[in-house]
């Protein structure tokens, strides 16, 4: 196993696992979103997409391998494109955005790379 595989692997254990943690335990997600459930409507829509999404989008590359390791880098560049445009839009400079960006963007290019 080459390290950019190790590498990927890694990115999606790790999508998986932010995954599970929304799904199981959506009242941490506040610690790394900021996001903050307000009543059962608010932890249901955590749990769907911080958690089902989310483990849906790890497990697929370790199961599909090399076009779901693709489609998951994607999708992590999509969200840092996303964040830049809030970042500037909303003037949200708050540390926390600039890392999540970085590693958005990292974890994209590892996904995507040949």
């Amino acid at each position: 196993m080459n390290i950019l595989l190790i590498l990927k692997v890694i990115a999606a254990v790790a999508t998986a696992v932010t995954g599970l943690l929304g799904l199981v335990k959506p009242t941490a997600v506040f610690g790394f979103t900021g996001l903050l459930a307000n009543g059962p409507r608010g932890i249901s829509e955590i749990r769907a997409i911080f958690g089902g999404l989310f483990l849906a989008l790890g497990i697929a590359p370790l199961l599909l391998h090399d076009k779901a390791f693709t489609m998951l880098g994607i999708a992590y560049l999509a969200i840092a494109a996303a964040r830049i445009f809030s970042i500037v839009a909303d003037q949200s400079y708050d540390s926390s955005n600039w890392i999540s960006l970085g590693i958005e963007v990292l974890l994209g290019i590892i996904l995507i790379w040949r």
